[in-house]
């Protein structure tokens, strides 16, 4: 059973999606739910279908406060490593938003400071706290629907399928076609590499 809010109203759940991914954006939504939301279905990303998630999306998006979801793309993960360019996507969601939270709920352990609020790393939060969950939803649907979307301009690495994450079907399209521009170059993208021909 997932928890309402844990401090106060206007508190902001944040959560990315795509961090392990070869390619594409790494994504970051940012919540505010109403106070006494409640949904049956509501879950971590990860445990829900696409039907689901799809359905709660809109649903979310709908009654949310305030909601934002933001993409850092390759160039900038390349630039800044994919731990800072979270951080950077989350606070973009963040900065986004039209609502200024009063708390920040954010899933996982590490977080940098969002100026002048206060914030709570949570271990699995996506699966605690329905904002941290709520946040899971939007990052993972707004980013897959991104990855659908470059799909078709590279339909040999079948991103609407594997969404850029390290499949073998993934590296072997990268080990025949080598790499897109959407590819993070600063990626381990092939389990033998040492070069590759960027």
């Amino acid at each position: 059973m997932l928890k309402p809010c844990y401090k106060n109203f206007f508190e902001a759940g944040t959560d990315e999606a795509g961090r392990g991914c070869l390619a594409g954006p790494v994504t970051a939504a940012s919540i505010i739910l109403p106070e006494g939301f409640s949904n049956s279905i509501l879950n971590d990303s990860k445990q829900l279908s696409h039907y689901k998630r799809d359905i709660l999306r809109e649903i979310l998006e709908h009654e949310a406060v305030s909601f934002s979801v933001c993409h850092v793309f390759q160039e900038e993960i390349d630039e800044i490593n994919i731990l800072n360019a979270s951080f950077l996507a989350m606070h973009r969601a963040l900065d986004s938003m039209t609502q200024v939270p009063s708390f920040i709920l954010v899933d996982g352990n590490r977080f940098k400071p969002y100026p002048n609020i206060d914030h709570e790393c949570i271990v699995k939060g996506d699966g605690k706290y329905m904002s941290i969950a709520a946040a899971s939803i939007l990052a993972k649907t707004h980013r897959d629907e991104y990855m659908a979307k470059i799909h078709e301009e590279y339909p040999m690495y079948n991103w609407k399928k594997n969404k850029g994450y390290p499949t073998k079907e993934h590296r072997e399209a990268i080990k025949q076609y080598g790499i897109s521009p959407y590819h993070r170059k600063s990626f381990r993208l092939l389990p033998e590499q040492l070069t590759l021909d960027i």
